[in-house]
């Protein structure tokens, strides 16, 4: 392989692609609210909007990658969600490429939101809930605050990425809040939570030895997998108190679509947790697949209803 195609496929890794489509994925679920409401879709704006996520979340991983990174070779990660570190070390992109990435996406997300208010007439709603997505992304890394060691980082990427920019996407058509949000997103925002920590259990190790203080490694293992069950059975009964409240019907039948899958992993880690050899990278793909399957699933509800 040539050092240019090499260098492309790390960029790549370092992208992330699978956090990037279900941020594709979740702005597609807030205009189809805004669309089962009656509200027309203003495409130009849609586009803008989506952009601007897209680039906010490169931003993020960027900085991930530049401040959360090692140059450290004892210490190896084994999580699906540890390749943006992997990709970065003396023998392949230096720490100057994430670097100047954060610097581009930066720039590039300035220049769109410059574009949605010279441009478009926004109402403050959308705009009040991209800052605090922003800020939640710059900070999430960025000392001195740091959220992914603080404790609370998983808890707040989780309603910052399944709840906000459904919401902007939403109000960026209709302007204003709907009742419909939080019964379609509060759900999501405990499964992706659930996620998170499955994706941790694979890196415990690694994140102990640099004194990493992530959410599992403050609240020990065993304390994660409980949290992480609870997480799971929080989203099932937001789910059926959502449909009870008037979610649509053909929205409630994907949640239930997704409930085996949900119990699956449940079934999974109390496997791993009885002594049965652990398979993270398993565990870790199916717990991303149960919170991409049920957005999804939600997005189709909403567009077919």
């Amino acid at each position: 392989m040539s050092r240019s195609k090499e260098y492309l496929k790390l960029f790549l890794h370092l992208s992330r692609p699978l956090f990037l489509t279900g941020g594709f994925l979740l702005y597609g679920l807030g205009t189809a609210i805004a669309t089962y409401l009656g509200k027309p879709i203003d495409w130009s704006l849609y586009i803008l909007g989506q952009l601007l996520v897209t680039s906010i979340q490169l931003m993020a991983q960027a900085m991930v990658a530049f401040f959360d990174g090692t140059s450290n070779l004892e210490v190896t990660f084994q999580s699906l969600f540890s390749g943006d570190r992997k990709a970065l070390d003396p023998e392949h992109l230096p720490y100057t490429a994430a670097l100047i990435s954060t610097i581009v996406t930066l720039t590039i997300s300035a220049t769109l939101a410059a574009l949605l208010l010279i441009v478009k007439n926004v109402s403050f709603v959308p705009w009040a809930f991209m800052l605090m997505g922003f800020f939640a992304a710059f900070f999430y890394s960025t000392p001195p605050v740091r959220l992914i060691t603080s404790g609370f980082g998983e808890i707040i990427a989780s309603i910052v990425v399944a709840s906000f920019v459904p919401i902007f996407s939403f109000t960026l058509q209709a302007g204003e809040l709907h009742r419909l949000l939080p019964m379609s997103t509060i759900p999501l925002a405990a499964l992706l939570f659930a996620a998170f920590i499955a994706s941790e259990f694979a890196d415990y190790a690694s994140d102990l030895k640099r004194d990493r203080k992530t959410l599992m490694v403050r609240l020990g293992w065993e304390t994660a997998m409980k949290l992480h069950d609870l997480a799971i059975l929080f989203a099932i009964l937001s789910f059926i108190t959502a449909y009870i409240l008037g979610l649509p019907d053909r929205v409630a039948l994907g949640a239930l679509i997704s409930f085996p899958l949900a119990i699956a992993q449940v079934w999974q880690l109390n496997r791993i947790k009885a002594g049965f050899p652990p398979r993270w990278r398993t565990f870790t793909l199916s717990a991303l697949a149960l919170f991409a399957m049920t957005t999804y699933l939600e997005l189709m509800g909403y567009i077919f209803s």
